[in-house]
């Protein structure tokens, strides 16, 4: 099976070839004729088209290589979220499903017998996109092993491998000084808790009172709070509105609305500007409720921490594929866009050598791909492009990787039971024969994509990819519409086969 399908490559890059070489010739015919072929196996998308949509389609059987869908399936389109395949895919590449980042906190200085250490303790950020308040209190704890009860220095958090990031999109430029979002956070490999606030909004005793805030990790919030909810009479509706905005470099949570008596307690996540200080005020907070007191405050730090530095405490990640159905079942920008600076080549990483890595994978280990352009991996970035085409070779290519197949797919939600509810629709077939990942963006124009693979009535695996991308932001593109299309079209390329 695997010669025919470099077979089938083969005869693919021959044709690319000759289009080359006969400018009109038979090779152009070819690629004019393919273009020009009617939408076999999606007719139900080529009515999208038909309204004035941008529709790329393709549908294979893996152990074939049979396409059995197409709609113009080498159209260049805008992938969305779909960009967090090839992150997951590249990923799995270089590092392996178990793959996990280190943290650190390290120190050149020494602890004298009273358990003073006594200079600078450093947070190493290892740009693990998983982290979590829960993973520094496990690093405080080891302080806590080592006997240390005081630092007489600072405690500096070094985003040395990446961090602060420049911002390409307008979503996270606009967050730098204020968001109403946890997608857009800010990028650093000295993050925690995805780079997001945590708050917990409750009742107060009586009507009319301000609203208890508490953090969502111990009593008070780690930033700022500007609250101005109100505690309603029970049975009356919860509403509660969040934004976190930024001045001379301090984050602070607004809150307003109203919370009734009766309701349980509401938890608002908001982006933060500073990932990197967020991180100082968490480990901060732990270190002072563990009784270990830092004399000299804390600072963030784009150096390096001496190679000579001894290690006080650590803690090991989630294993990558952990991680990976995270980031896929809820389409999570920060994790994916963090993944895409550690596969980087250059230190610090820039989004620019996190693309040129994702790109270089996909040119080194995707057969028959074409043209891709990935500047996040996030998808946020209007400006990735790739085809439906490559997308199902993507697909096709770790299929047949089978270490890395069963971590890829377990990302994928099936419609049926998946996270994400909006999915849940078409037929019984559709719903229970399909895992996909879905992609969606407004700006600059309305963007919906899903990709995945399939399964057909006889049990055969098979891949597909639909892109819809819309002309102008003012004409918009409901998901039902497009979901109901998919479905049709799916479920009768399912039964068929």
């Amino acid at each position: 099976m695997w010669q025919r399908r470099q077979i089938f490559n083969r005869l693919r890059r021959t044709q690319a070839h000759l289009s080359l070489r006969l400018g009109m010739g038979l090779g152009a015919a070819l690629m004019c004729f393919a273009s020009l072929a009617p939408a076999a196996g999606f007719e139900a998308a080529s009515k999208l088209a038909d309204k004035g949509f941008l529709v790329g389609a393709e549908a294979r059987l893996l152990d074939s290589d049979e396409t059995i869908g197409s709609l113009s399936p080498s159209m260049q389109l805008t992938p969305a979220s779909l960009s967090k395949v090839y992150l997951a895919a590249a990923s799995l590449d270089r590092w392996g499903p178990q793959k996990r980042f280190e943290t650190r906190l390290v120190s050149s200085a020494l602890v004298n017998s009273q358990g003073t250490l006594q200079g600078d303790l450093i947070l190493d950020g290892s740009g693990d996109p998983g982290l979590t308040s829960e993973d520094y209190w496990t690093l405080v704890q080891g302080l806590k092993e080592y006997g240390i009860k005081r630092i007489d220095g600072r405690l500096l958090i070094s985003q040395w491998r990446f961090g602060p990031v420049k911002c390409l999109t307008q979503d996270r430029c606009a967050a730098l000084t204020s968001t109403r979002h946890a997608y857009d956070a800010q990028l650093s490999s000295a993050a925690v808790d995805f780079a997001t606030w945590c708050a917990r909004v409750m009742p107060s005793a009586d009507v009319g009172q301000e609203a208890r805030v508490m953090g969502c990790f111990g009593d008070q919030p780690l930033t700022q709070v500007r609250n101005k909810v109100k505690t309603v009479a029970a049975g009356q509706r919860t509403t509660i509105a969040a934004q976190r905005t930024t001045s001379n470099g301090v984050d602070t949570l607004v809150l307003s609305g109203q919370v009734a008596r009766d309701t349980f307690p509401r938890t608002v996540y908001r982006g933060s500007a500073d990932p990197a200080a967020q991180s100082a005020a968490t480990l901060e907070d732990l270190l002072d409720r563990e009784g270990i007191k830092v004399s000299g405050g804390s600072a963030t730090t784009q150096l390096q921490p001496p190679s000579s530095a001894h290690i006080y405490a650590f803690v090991e990640g989630k294993p990558l594929q952990e991680l990976l159905l995270r980031m896929m079942n809820y389409s999570n920008n920060f994790m994916a866009d963090t993944l895409a600076l550690d596969l980087a080549a250059t230190t610090p990483a820039t989004l620019a050598s996190a693309s040129a890595a994702l790109e270089r994978f996909v040119a080194d280990s995707v057969p028959d791909h074409g043209p891709v352009t990935l500047n996040s991996g996030s998808g946020l970035t209007p400006e990735n492009k790739t085809s439906a085409h490559g997308l199902v070779s993507l697909l096709d290519a770790m299929y047949h990787r089978p270490a890395l197949f069963p971590v890829l797919v377990a990302g994928m939600q099936v419609p049926t039971n998946g996270p994400m509810r909006f999915i849940r629709r078409g037929s019984e077939t559709f719903q229970s024969h399909v895992m996909i990942k879905t992609g969606t963006l407004n700006q600059p124009v309305p963007v919906r994509a899903i990709s995945g693979y399939f399964r057909t009535k006889t049990g055969r695996w098979g891949a597909f990819a639909v892109m819809v991308n819309s002309r102008s932001a003012s004409n918009y593109l409901q998901w039902p519409t497009v979901l109901d299309a998919v479905s049709r079209d799916m479920t009768a390329l399912i039964e068929a086969h």
